[in-house]
């Protein structure tokens, strides 16, 4: 079984879309895409610095256009589940036909800008912590007014609040944690510094005409399957103001007998967290284009098992 997953803000690095517009149709669609939403993809996946990427309207369309473009260069590949981290729900929903491509690059627009008008009424940020028992962090990240924004398994959770908690954090770290890394994201998303946003973007999904998946479409709100394109387009919207709980997902993707991954543009963090999490799943993530060939020789090796 292949599961196709979308990373989330945080992946993407200055230039990293320039190898796949080479691509033949590549750059004509991402410009489409751009007069679309009105903002210039093709200026930031190749020429915009890391300060320009980071702005969470930009960094969101960004992430769902590099996604949805990487998977079509795959080819004609039916994965039997998708999902997404984050902003990658929308990708995801892309994937399984949920909404269409430009559907979701206008909703994910009107996402990022919501989140960071949320994000610049307070100064927030995220930080991952590397280690430690997710029972105890949980309980400590909370005794600071801290939310646990991303459960991600794997030993991970990304604790979230503002700047002043963070920097509490940093002195006062959970027992058996090593490691707290400042995410390079503009606001705490995933929690209630986001409720404004949530608002917003329901106004615009109302104007969605969203399909039923065509394939199994696992949720990261708490790791089911879900098989309605409305409830999918509702837990989109609410997930903004919601804990991503991936360890959900993963343990979802053991239940269905998942076999393979692959993680499609700026692909890395996810397939890093199935290694150490889902011991078997074979598993490949897209950086450029120079990982297709690999990737597809997996997809035909898991289809012909």
């Amino acid at each position: 079984m292949l599961v196709l997953v979308a990373p989330g803000q945080g992946a993407q690095t200055p230039g990293f879309l320039t190898p796949w517009l080479e691509l033949p149709g590549a750059a004509d669609r991402v410009t489409a895409w751009s007069d679309a939403i009105g903002l210039d993809l093709v200026h930031y996946g190749t020429q915009a610095d890391a300060d320009a990427i980071r702005d969470t309207a930009v960094a969101q369309p960004l992430l769902v256009a590099a996604g949805i473009l990487s998977a079509a260069a795959l080819g004609d590949v039916a994965p039997d589940a998708v999902a997404g981290h984050s902003v990658g729900e929308i990708t995801a929903a892309a994937f399984a036909g949920v909404l269409g491509d430009t559907a979701a690059l206008t909703l994910v627009r009107k996402r990022g800008v919501a989140m960071a008008e949320a994000a610049a009424i307070t100064e927030t940020g995220m930080s991952a912590l590397l280690g430690g028992d997710p029972e105890v962090s949980v309980a400590h990240l909370e005794k600071l007014g801290l939310t646990p924004a991303n459960v991600n398994g794997a030993g991970q959770i990304v604790a979230a609040g503002t700047m002043e908690q963070l920097a509490a954090l940093n002195e006062d770290k959970p027992e058996g944690v090593r490691k707290v890394v400042p995410l390079k994201v503009a606001g705490a998303f995933h929690t209630r510094h986001m409720a404004p946003a949530v608002d917003r973007l329901a106004e615009a999904a109302k104007a969605l005409a969203p399909a039923d998946p065509k394939v199994v479409y696992v949720s990261n709100k708490d790791g089911r399957t879900v098989a309605s394109g409305a409830e999918i387009v509702e837990r989109l919207v609410g997930q903004v103001a919601n804990p991503v709980r991936w360890d959900l997902c993963m343990e979802t993707f053991k239940e269905l007998g998942v076999t393979a991954l692959v993680e499609v543009c700026p692909g890395g963090t996810l397939t890093g967290l199935a290694k150490r999490a889902l011991p078997g799943v074979k598993t490949l993530a897209l950086k450029t284009p120079d990982d297709l060939e690999a990737a597809r020789d997996l997809i035909a090796e898991h289809a012909n098992a």
